[in-house]
Formats: C-alpha cells, structure tokens, sequence
C-alpha cells in the first residue's frame, strides 16, 4: 500500500534527521493507511494536473513565438520583395526621364544657338554698316 510506504520513508527521514538510527518505525493500522494513501492519490492528482497544465501553457506560448517569427520573417521578406521593385521601377522611370530630356536638352541648345547666332548677325550688321563710309 502506498499510504505505508509513504509512511515508512517520512518517519525514516525524519528519524535520521533528527539523529536517530536504527530506530523500527511502527506500521500505521489499515485507515490510517488508506486515508494517507488518497490524501497521497489527490496531492499527486492536483500535481501532475497542474505540471500538465503548466507543460501545456509553454508549448502553446512557443508554438505562439514561433508564429509571430514566422509572421515576421514573411513580412521582412515582403518588404524586401517590394524594395527590389521599386528600385526596379526608379530605374525605369529615371531611364524614360533621361530619354525624354535627351531630345528636350537639344532643342534648348538649338534654340540658344540661333539666339547667339541672331545676336552674332546683328553685331555683325552693325559692324559692317560702321565700317562703310557714309557718303
């Protein structure tokens, strides 16, 4: 029976912590027996009931990190997916703006290059209208 047991090794115990050795420890009668032996059953019942619920509990907490790195790692990858399309598409655009200012650039060249040459004809007019003589 477990409730004699228990007995024996408490009284044990205590008998040599106390200094006692050798001492025979007596056997409890049958109902003292039995009630340490439930209150026994019941304290290892509400024990491992709680270790169980306490087990429980830290796997779910860590299923639940797991979950939420998981979540993170995707996001972080997303956001890394996204970054490498819009630089995709910050080059494409500087490229269609490049080429647009290409042909733009050229005309504003051309235009200053007949405005220098007009100023070029004028000075040149009124150079030549200086230089002969009036009569």
């Amino acid at each position: 029976p477990p409730g004699q047991v228990y007995h024996w090794v408490e009284m044990r115990t205590k008998m040599r912590i106390m200094g006692f050795r050798g001492t025979t420890i007596k056997p409890l009668n049958e109902e003292a027996a039995a009630e340490l032996g439930a209150e026994l059953l019941g304290e290892a019942t509400i024990f491992i009931v709680g270790g169980a619920c306490m087990v429980l509990e830290y796997s779910r907490h860590q299923a639940q990190q797991r979950r939420k790195e998981e979540e993170q790692r995707a996001a972080w990858i997303e956001m890394q997916d996204e970054v490498g399309r819009l630089a995709l598409a910050l080059q494409a655009l500087q490229a269609q703006v490049q080429a647009q200012e290409a042909p733009r650039a050229l005309e504003e060249l051309r235009a200053q290059m007949q405005e220098v040459r007009a100023e070029l004809y004028a000075r040149d007019s009124e150079a030549r209208s200086k230089s002969t003589p009036e009569k």
